[in-house]
């Protein structure tokens, strides 16, 4: 064969291998994007996601096909187009059917509310905005809907309640708190973007968690909170054009946020429910507890007794009587720094000059205070007992016996840090005394901006906790102390009479004095000066004896499956900071398993466990 020949037949040999190869890479793109439009998909999604739509609710139009170019999700585009206003059924019906289509690209609606307080306390909400991921913005005037008698729209009402189309939002599920309240709607399958923004470990720890704080810190937009803005007339008969903004960006700035934190940037494919979803488990429909009292800290955060807000309708990123007031802090800002290092990395040597541990300072210089050790070193600091410790370490190789940096875990600064209990103390408190003994392995240093983070990431598993195993935190069967109405009512009739009896008339005056007389003495006596004085002072608490704190309820489920099962909780929870907070400077030989093979050697699976 000639020359040419033999290169055209080379030529042909590497083009025919090439189309080749073009073709089967085009024919197995083509099956995995038919797979991700096929139900199949649902599969992954925790329970909770793969609920279907009630059949009450109206039905959404089926995903049409994606569009082919890639759309950049440009944020300032989204904030330029202009909201629509819903006052009546008719209008709601004009811009529905372009939301479905938005909805149908990817199931996502910002949201937030807008509501009237005047001193303090809060109207019903007036304003719902809702958002799609193109900027599409409707603002639904809920109480000209009240004001004219007319029904909500069954759209909107499906849309809240559908469990398969994300709301966002910072404080949207306390949103929902107050619209099932003030409207009788349910909103279901809200996500709180402060929780995304913790789970994907974003640059935003130090700014705070505010709506207008992660819209700066993460998609450089300067949002107005203006005083004059957030607490205008939200029941006004028409809205401003200043008004129409603000209330529009709230919702806008959220989607954007949300796709932001996912890594989302542009339009590209078909965005399914599931996949969107997939990225928020543990997260949907999840009230945010941003502070907790992280009891057990040893004093170094000072108990605050405050009202909790996590289930009051008025929290969340909301308009309050003088904003000037809610300054905008840096997460981790009114903890508790220590003043002094936690580590001193001091060693104590056994008589026979085996290391034992290490301690602090002060632990080791009162050995030699007693009499019953002696120095051997200054730098580092060591200690020889002169009596037989009653234990000694398996090995060489035991956490006890390294050193130890004052620096925070996870990100590795050398101030400001605190202690971290990583089995929280209202667990911890909880556990027989086997399973206390040297559980300093779970007490880290933690900086105050990751203390907090952390704070945030543990109440998602105690709430997890909570719903498993039947442990709430906070409702009635959970609460020590429970207010008698009865009591309090007799106290208030005291209490109303003893102030402005004189003023009253006499049918409420006596009325009054009937309910103070059958508490007292079944209406057979008269009501005496010494009787008032007595129900004004009225105690109104009653012990509730069936109280069980949440803390102990979780550790008792854990316990029937004895010792293995409290060593099952004590490594979720250890577990969970290590996929929460990603620690990139835990000491050495720090384990999810720590001592756990020695609870078995030393106690056996049998062990009768007594809780304290």
């Amino acid at each position: 064969m000639s020359k040419p020949s033999r290169l055209t037949a080379a030529l042909a040999t590497m083009l025919g291998a090439t189309l080749g190869g073009l073709l089967l890479w085009r024919s197995i793109r083509t099956q995995k994007r038919k797979a991700l439009r096929g139900p199949a998909s649902d599969e992954p999604v925790q329970a909770q996601l793969e609920a279907d739509v009630p059949s009450s609710q109206p039905a959404r139009p089926e995903p049409t096909a994606a569009p082919q170019s890639q759309k950049p999700l440009r944020v300032h585009s989204l904030l330029d187009v202009p909201p629509v206003t819903v006052s009546s059924p008719e209008d709601w019906e004009t811009l529905w059917p372009d939301f479905q289509k938005d909805l149908c690209v990817y199931p996502v609606l910002g949201l937030d509310c807008e509501w009237v307080s005047v001193k303090g306390k809060a109207s019903a909400v007036s304003l719902l905005q809702l958002a799609t991921f193109s900027g599409r913005c409707v603002l639904v005037r809920l109480l000209a809907f009240h004001k004219a008698q007319l029904p909500l729209p069954e759209g909107l009402v499906g849309v809240l309640s559908d469990p398969r189309v994300l709301k966002v939002g910072v404080g949207c599920y306390e949103d929902g708190k107050r619209l099932a309240h003030d409207h009788g709607l349910t909103l279901s399958c809200t996500v709180d973007l402060r929780y995304l923004a913790l789970r994907q470990r974003q640059a935003v720890l130090n700014n705070g968690l505010s709506l207008k704080s992660l819209a700066a810190d993460l998609l450089n937009v300067t949002l107005d909170k203006s005083l004059e803005l957030r607490c205008s007339d939200w029941e006004a008969d028409v809205l401003s054009q200043e008004q129409m903004v603000y209330a529009a960006h709230d919702a806008q700035i959220s989607v954007a946020l949300f796709f932001h934190l996912l890594g989302r940037n542009t339009v590209e494919g078909e965005g399914t429910f599931v996949q969107l979803a997939s990225c928020c488990q543990g997260l949907v429909d999840v009230p945010f507890r941003a502070c907790y009292n992280g009891e057990g800290e040893d004093g170094e955060r000072k108990r605050r007794s405050r009202k909790s807000t996590v289930e009051s309708p008025e929290s969340g990123d909301q308009q309050v009587p003088d904003p000037r007031r809610n300054k905008r802090k840096p997460l981790g800002v009114g903890y508790s720094a220590r003043k002094s290092p936690l580590y001193d990395n001091c060693f104590l040597h056994a008589p026979d000059g085996q290391p034992l541990c290490t301690c602090d300072k002060k632990k080791a210089k009162w050995y030699l205070e007693k009499g019953i050790g002696e120095l051997l070193s200054e730098d580092p600091f060591v200690v020889r007992l002169l009596f037989e410790p009653s234990g000694r370490p398996d090995s060489q190789k035991d956490y006890y016996l390294t050193a130890k940096e004052n620096v925070c875990v996870v990100c590795g600064k050398t101030d400001s840090y605190i202690r971290k209990n990583i089995v929280p103390h209202e667990y911890r408190r909880h556990f027989p005394a086997e399973m206390k003994d040297h559980n300093s392995h779970d007490i880290l240093l933690l900086c105050t901006s990751c203390h907090a983070a952390s704070n945030v990431h543990d109440g998602v598993l105690k709430q997890r906790l909570a719903e498993e195993h039947y442990a709430p935190q906070g409702c009635e069967e959970g609460i020590r102390l429970l207010e008698d109405a009865d009591r309090r009512r007799v106290r208030s009739a005291a209490r109303a009479l003893l102030s402005a009896s004189d003023g009253m008339p006499q049918t409420r005056k006596e009325e009054l004095l009937s309910v103070i007389q059958s508490f007292f003495c079944n209406g057979q006596q008269e009501v005496t000066q010494d009787m008032l004085q007595r129900a004004a002072a009225l105690e109104t608490r009653i012990f509730n004896e069936s109280y069980v704190p949440h803390g102990l309820k979780v550790v008792q489920v854990y316990a029937e499956r004895g010792l293995r099962g409290l060593m099952d909780l004590e490594r979720c929870w250890r577990q969970h900071f290590l996929t929460t907070m990603q620690p990139r400077h835990l000491p050495p030989l720090w384990s999810v398993n720590h001592n756990h093979d020695k609870y078995l050697r030393k106690y056996g699976e049998d062990l009768q466990i007594q809780l304290n």
